[in-house]
């Protein structure tokens, strides 16, 4: 009798297990990076796509991209699509500070949030003719006149911005003073510091670490509490005398007007996507951090960003 009960049971575990499989072949997503290719957004949207569908948790991911305002753009489009229960869109602490700093008619709270995904460091990197070695170096430039230190990062207002301007502030600058150049991609960037048009530059170390390990950038320093296991030779800032730390965080929402059941379906999709080994190898592969938060936590986490990095940003005078 009880073998009985136990094949029973064991072969409708298999058969629910056989339905989430099918239900997750059958699925078409649409993800949403919303800026130009080779940045931050792009590569977590692509890198979704390609981790599932090697791992077969979706029929079809197809990823496209939206530019302009820090992604508020891509974030109206996303409000616009309610009720679609295919549309995904990456985002993350860049997208709260352009919100804020532009002022923005739409925000975060107007759709449905599915899951924190990953935490990366910045690091800060200079030319590597740039007479610049440390980030004393920089600091010393910083303090003399801020105006004159012209840095390279993504859009005005996020995670690169924040942290030139807590820079200028740690090191005893005026941080009202800084001079950024926001950038939509990475690759506009990175051609900015390779033409010496700008003096430093700063982004997620994934997307540096190429340039970085091919001799053309070098890498003053992370901004993580300790160096990272695939760059051991960046100092922290912190070990160079300057009190500061900033992790990069980036998430994945949905359209609003969602039902219960399509929400499920896609932090479903999503929970699956970061406990497969084909994410894992990704994250390892990009120095990615595994930041994984869902549901109501990820909800919640996301208004007090909100309201930290707003904080922040009056502070340092970026908005008023």
């Amino acid at each position: 009798m009880l073998k009985s009960i136990l094949l029973r049971s064991a072969v409708t575990a298999l058969a629910l297990a056989g339905l989430t499989t099918a239900a997750f072949a059958q699925l078409e997503l649409k993800l949403m990076a919303p800026a130009s290719p080779g940045g931050g957004w792009d590569g977590t949207a692509r890198s979704m796509q390609q981790a599932m569908m090697a791992a077969g948790i979706a029929k079809s991911v197809q990823v496209t991209n939206v530019t302009g305002a820090g992604g508020t753009i891509g974030l109206s489009q996303l409000i616009n699509a309610k009720g679609d229960g295919s549309q995904l869109m990456v985002n993350g602490f860049v997208m709260i500070g352009a919100i804020i700093l532009n002022k923005s008619p739409v925000n975060l709270t107007q759709t449905t949030p599915i899951a924190r995904l990953t935490a990366e460091a910045e690091v800060i990197v200079v030319p590597t003719d740039s007479p610049i070695k440390t980030a004393k170096d920089l600091a010393d430039r910083v303090k003399a006149d801020p105006a004159k230190v012209t840095w390279a990062g993504g859009s005005a207002g996020g995670t690169d911005h924040i942290l030139a301007a807590l820079f200028a502030d740690a090191v005893g600058a005026d941080a009202k003073k800084i001079n950024y150049i926001p950038f939509s991609g990475g690759g506009e960037a990175l051609a900015a510091m390779l033409g010496g048009r700008v003096t430093a530059g700063i982004s997620g170390y994934g997307e540096f670490e190429g340039q970085i390990k091919a001799g053309k950038l070098r890498a003053i320093a992370v901004s993580s509490p300790k160096r990272l296991a695939n760059a051991p030779d960046a100092p922290t800032l912190k070990e160079q005398g300057i009190n500061l730390e900033l992790l990069n965080w980036r998430s994945v929402v949905a359209a609003p007007g969602l039902s219960a059941e399509q929400q499920k379906t896609l932090s479903d999709a999503v929970e699956k996507l970061v406990k497969s080994k084909e994410w894992a190898e990704i994250l390892k592969a990009r120095g990615w951090d595994d930041a994984y938060l869902g549901g109501a936590e990820f909800a919640a986490f996301q208004k007090a960003e909100q309201e930290r990095v707003s904080k922040v940003m009056h502070d340092v005078g970026l908005v008023k």
